[in-house]
């Protein structure tokens, strides 16, 4: 009798160690859901668990209803795909929320209709006042017509005009902003840079990558009060995305205003501030090293640029355009004179900072290759979590470099949903054959290459499930390659999720903190109105965001 007592005892300690005692009952707990936790050892669950920040225990719906307590928050899934949060490694925040009050042209696909657009928003302004904005994409005028002064001149008047191209390497200046910046017939291409001339040699309006400083120089920069408007009106978009974390190509103003954001307690979203790399001096004798911060904010990063972009023909190649046979592409500025990048790479690495590099092309891509190799080779083997090099785009890169990237343990930062939108026209500018790496997510991922999934918003839309549609079909937005544009470059749903959760929380040193639904990370989930994984591939794009919560508290229900 008292052997079979203890076993009972036994048993009895047993059960209660698989379940929390009543203190212990979770805040929120989600059930009836599909989820996805990216997580090798445990990839599919029903349920989850949240205490506090933190997630507390992932399972079955048996499994978590002893979580259940009750004060606790449960929330019914309805079935459908719960996720980690989306992590956007890439993007260009304050000038996406500014954006959302400027002239729109993404739309525009005439000359008139561009006309008509920046004619409406320059009668709003008062005297003096910038018109700013953009978004347009000249391959889809006419003709791939390139625009010039004369559109705007005539509506814009004595207001100073720059509008950029999608890409953000290129803009169009009316007369006014031209006069304002100096620049006419004998205003020299600066280094890096190209300012478009025509038949008389008198600038068009419109100018690339270093040329377009000319003008931006000249602009007055926001208040901090626009630049809160502007990061409000992001974090609104972010949220109805599903964004829990973004990493911003960013500036000290920007910074300061997610500080007081999140001192307030009115930041929604976690940011990893990625900053100029010609500042480097300054993080650096500050003793900031990689992922310096909290859980909310941290920086560390620098950002470089060795290219431009391939609709603008500034994209750096081996071989000369297609369409454009008199170029190559351009170097940018910071790779000028040769060396330049070497010589601010090496020293932030040494200081333990992280280095992201924007390279486009496939000379570009090998060129900060061969320069991250050459930092290695000088620095020597760095900390023992690893440097985590990074180059942003990798759009176009030659195969023999895709070991490459393996090898120096560089990350690829790509944005998919760019795949789908250059698809419509790349191939005019560089053919089918160098088209078969670009985007090459299933070769880079083959050789054992980390992804860190993105969107350059507001290059592309900030919404991620658009990119997930994108890795997996390559379905153009023309809907000329429906079955997929250099199809054997797709990769899987899972493939994708986990670029656009775990990888990015990798790219920024947080893959232990964020990125998977793991116990113990931080309760950053994103819950979806349809299972993802029950649906065809060309019906990802219809999911909508039901809820988004960071750190255990639900910052938007669509409900």
């Amino acid at each position: 009798m008292i052997a079979g007592a203890a076993a009972l005892g036994a048993l009895a300690l047993a059960a209660y160690s698989q379940r929390p005692p009543a203190r212990a009952a979770a805040d929120t707990v989600i059930v009836n859901a599909k989820i996805h936790t990216v997580e090798a050892a445990k990839p599919e669950a029903q349920a989850l668990a949240i205490s506090g920040e933190r997630i507390s225990a992932v399972g079955s719906r048996e499994e978590i209803n002893a979580w259940i307590g009750p004060q606790t928050k449960v929330i019914d899934a309805h079935g459908a795909s719960v996720l980690p949060g989306f992590n956007d490694a890439h993007t260009h925040f304050a000038d996406g929320g500014q954006l959302l009050s400027q002239v729109q042209l993404g739309y525009a696909v005439t000359r008139e209709e561009f006309t008509r657009r920046v004619a409406a928003y320059a009668q709003g302004l008062k005297k003096g006042e910038w018109v700013l904005g953009g978004g347009w994409d000249h391959e889809k005028f006419p003709g791939a017509t390139m625009p010039t002064r004369e559109w705007i001149d005539g509506v814009t008047g004595d207001h100073p005009a720059w509008l950029d191209r999608y890409d953000g390497h290129m803009g169009l200046a009316n007369s006014a902003a031209l006069k304002l910046a100096g620049v006419d017939r004998n205003t020299p291409d600066p280094p890096g840079g190209v300012i478009l001339r025509d038949a008389d040699g008198n600038p068009t309006g419109a100018l690339k990558d270093a040329a377009a400083g000319l003008v931006e120089n000249v602009i007055p920069p926001p208040s901090e009060e626009q630049l809160t408007a502007a990061i409000r009106a992001g974090l609104d978009e972010a949220r109805r995305c599903g964004l829990t974390s973004l990493q911003d190509i960013t500036h000290a103003p920007e910074m300061r205003v997610y500080q007081k954001l999140m001192l307030a307690g009115q930041l929604t979203v976690r940011v990893y501030g990625i900053t100029p790399i010609q500042a480097y001096k300054e993080p650096a004798g500050a003793g900031i090293a990689a992922g310096f911060g909290n859980d909310w904010i941290r920086t560390g990063a620098l950002k470089g640029f060795a290219d431009g972009s391939l609709g603008s023909t500034t994209a750096l190649f081996f071989e000369p355009y297609n369409d454009a046979p008199n170029t190559r592409g351009l170097f940018n500025a910071m790779m000028l004179p040769e060396g330049r990048m070497l010589q601010m790479a090496q020293p932030a690495d040494a200081a333990g900072l992280q280095i992201a590099v924007h390279a486009i092309g496939d000379r570009a891509i090998h060129e900060v290759l061969s320069i991250y190799e050459e930092v290695a080779r000088r620095n020597g083997p760095g900390p023992a979590r690893g440097r985590r090099w990074r180059i942003e785009h990798v759009q176009h890169l030659r195969p023999s470099d895709y070991d490459t990237f393996a090898r120096l343990g560089v990350i690829a930062s790509m944005q998919p949903y760019h795949a789908i939108d250059d698809g419509r026209w790349a191939e005019k500018r560089i053919g089918h054959e160098r088209a078969k790496s670009s985007y090459a997510w299933r070769s880079l991922l083959d050789h054992h290459a980390r992804l860190a999934f993105g969107t350059d918003w507001p290059v592309a839309p900030l919404d991620p499930i658009l990119g997930l549609y994108a890795a997996v079909t390559r379905a153009t937005l023309d809907g000329k390659n429906p079955s997929g544009w250099i199809p054997e470059q797709k990769i899987t749903l899972a493939e994708a999720i986990e670029a656009y959760t775990l990888g990015s929380a990798y790219a920024e040193f947080t893959d232990e903190q964020k990125g998977s639904l793991t116990p113990g990370k931080l309760a950053d989930v994103v819950i979806l109105d349809t299972d993802l994984f029950a649906v065809a591939p060309e019906k990802i794009k219809d999911a909508k965001v039901a809820a988004t919560i960071v750190g255990g508290k639900t910052v938007y229900s669509r409900q």
